[in-house]
């Protein structure tokens, strides 16, 4: 089945899908892009449970084990969403993965 695009939506060469905007955009007023990020962008500065299994090349169950058991940094909440950050996991991981458990516990 052939994907439907809006009719003001164009498609380049490389497959990227860009809008172009029905009306003219005020003077100083920018449209946002709507292509994808370049590949040279930096990483994501918070990943979920299933990249951090992946990271470390575990299941995601056992990435939860290595979280309730303290053996992992703590993650961050967000309401209903739970997501680590990335620079907190590459300095753990460099680090050696030490035990993040905190001490009278």
């Amino acid at each position: 089945m052939r994907q439907r695009y809006p009719p003001h939506a164009t498609v380049d060469s490389q497959c990227q899908v860009s809008t172009v905007l029905a009306e003219p955009t005020p003077i100083g007023v920018t449209a946002m892009p709507t292509t994808t990020p370049p590949a040279d962008a930096p990483a994501a500065a918070l990943v979920t449970a299933k990249e951090c299994a992946a990271l470390l090349a575990v299941s995601s169950r056992h990435w939860f084990r290595l979280v309730d058991a303290g053996r992992a940094p703590a993650p961050i909440r967000l309401g209903a969403l739970v997501r680590w950050r990335r620079a907190d996991l590459d300095d753990w991981i460099s680090a050696g993965c030490p035990s993040h458990r905190r001490a009278g516990r």
